[in-house]
């Protein structure tokens, strides 16, 4: 069974970053979008349950977008206005909707990196 998850990593601080709101679109043929689900990260800096998960994962190019510069604010960092990094988005595609797709972020206000992992 295909799933896709994701958790995020606070590199400023060192440790996973709880309270990050999270959302997912799946783009269509037509260059519109659909919003899959929106969550947020638990105290772990992952969530709850996979984005996706079964059926519901199909082959098809998926955006993640990550509101990291509402978390860095949360926490009362000074942040410029606007910020350098506020939503942070990442285009990916799913291939094999059988696999295990983990599409982490690790992140800073300035910066940030992602991977495909397991």
């Amino acid at each position: 069974m295909g799933r896709l998850s994701t958790h995020v990593l606070d590199t400023v601080h060192g440790r996973p970053a709880p309270g990050v709101m999270i959302a997912l679109d799946r783009l269509t043929q037509d260059g519109g979008r659909e919003r899959v689900t929106q969550t947020m990260t638990n105290l772990d800096g992952r969530t709850d349950a996979p984005l996706l998960a079964g059926e519901a994962l199909v082959a098809g190019t998926y955006e993640i977008s990550f509101s990291i510069g509402a978390y860095f604010r949360g926490l009362g960092m000074v942040l410029a206005d606007p910020t350098f990094l506020d939503i942070v988005p990442i285009r990916f595609g799913v291939a094999d909707p059988a696999g295990h797709y983990h599409v982490p972020l690790l992140a800073t206000p300035w910066s940030y990196s992602t991977y495909r992992g397991s």
